[in-house]
């Protein structure tokens, strides 16, 4: 969990009480409005941090205590769980010893890397769209990652707070989505940059290139938590943790097609993505969140070729400013989107 996810964990619909994490043991009290569920269904909707599949794996494994009524909080009289399959009472307590990761060698790799500034402290990458920022699951999740070129580009100069799969890594962006990432080279750096994420005292602006036309300017503010029966995605939940997403439209095509920007005061996962789509506006070429778009028969076909080509969500961190943990300088960064966005954006232009 990074410091910024920590620091801003919400009381949800479905826990009586927030949740608190010590050491590797993730503690949960079951709310009423669960009572009779079964455990593992349970569990998950107390939790946005593990997938109902992931509690499954931790009680398969015997990882996953429940607190005795006599018990209170002495942990050393705690009792594993027998069953999946029992039902759970109001006011129940449970450990979730969720174990460490399992360390890899992550290789450094020499992978070109748009730098537009570094000093001692921490650099700031302009990440292509296609390349994940720190490692997933599988092997194959664990080469080609912006911390494997962190890491030859770095040396041995990176934050270790984010564990071996994530030295460095503050913040992140989804694969497809291209723009700017600060990343710190020691722990001091990395907590108070984190520190900045959490208060909300950064500043982060995207464009967007969305289906349909959003009023002018708006606010979406609406709690994201995973989604309640498609674990890979994110919804707006009534147990989410608290999002918020300021919008400014730039531009419309025809009344099909617009291009906007956003501006984070928080920063949950696929945010922008979410917020935009339960606002009805889902990103053009984004495939969990919105549908394909079929351009309108009467634009030209060069401009319908491009828009339905277009494979990746069309979202790109545009600009980037935060205070130098050491200097106290306030640093502004902005970078222009990668090639596919500007020619989308110039061949819909086109159209006016």
């Amino acid at each position: 969990m990074s410091a910024e996810e920590a620091s801003e964990l919400e009381e949800e619909e479905f826990s009586s009480a927030p949740l608190l994490v010590a050491g590797e043991t993730i503690y949960l009290q079951i709310a009423e409005a669960l009572a009779g569920e079964r455990l593992d269904k349970a569990l998950a909707r107390s939790t946005t941090e593990l997938s109902r599949t992931g509690i499954q794996r931790l009680l398969a494994m015997q990882a996953v205590l429940q607190q005795p009524a006599a018990a209170q909080y002495d942990q050393s009289l705690w009792q594993r769980v027998a069953s999946d399959k029992e039902r759970v009472k109001a006011g129940q307590w449970f450990a979730l010893q969720v174990p460490a990761p399992t360390p890899m060698a992550l290789q450094a790799e020499a992978i070109p890397l748009a730098i537009l500034y570094e000093d001692q402290d921490l650099l700031v990458v302009n990440k292509p769209a296609g390349m994940t920022v720190h490692p997933g699951a599988g092997a194959e999740g664990w080469r080609g990652t912006l911390v494997n070129a962190l890491l030859y580009h770095c040396r041995d100069s990176l934050s270790g707070i984010g564990g071996v799969e994530r030295p460095g890594i503050v913040h992140r962006l989804d694969k497809e989505t291209s723009g700017l990432l600060v990343v710190a080279k020691n722990d001091a750096t990395h907590q108070h940059l984190s520190s900045q994420f959490a208060i909300h005292s950064t500043t982060r602006n995207y464009l967007a290139v969305l289906k349909g036309v959003p009023e002018a300017s708006g606010t979406i503010n609406a709690p994201i938590g995973r989604h309640p029966k498609e674990r890979q995605k994110m919804a707006v939940v009534a147990h989410g943790r608290a999002a918020v997403t300021h919008f400014r439209r730039l531009h419309s095509w025809q009344g099909s097609l617009s291009l906007v920007r956003c501006q984070l005061e928080t920063g949950r996962t696929h945010q922008i993505r979410v917020h935009l789509a339960a606002h009805g506006f889902p990103l053009l070429g984004d495939p969990l969140y919105g549908r394909s778009f079929v351009a309108p028969q009467r634009w030209p076909e060069e401009v319908r070729a491009l828009v339905g080509n277009f494979s990746r969500q069309a979202l790109h961190a545009t600009s980037l400013a935060f205070t130098h943990p050491k200097t106290g300088k306030r640093l502004q960064f902005a970078a222009d989107p990668p090639a596919d966005f500007q020619q989308l954006v110039q061949a819909l232009h086109s159209l006016a």
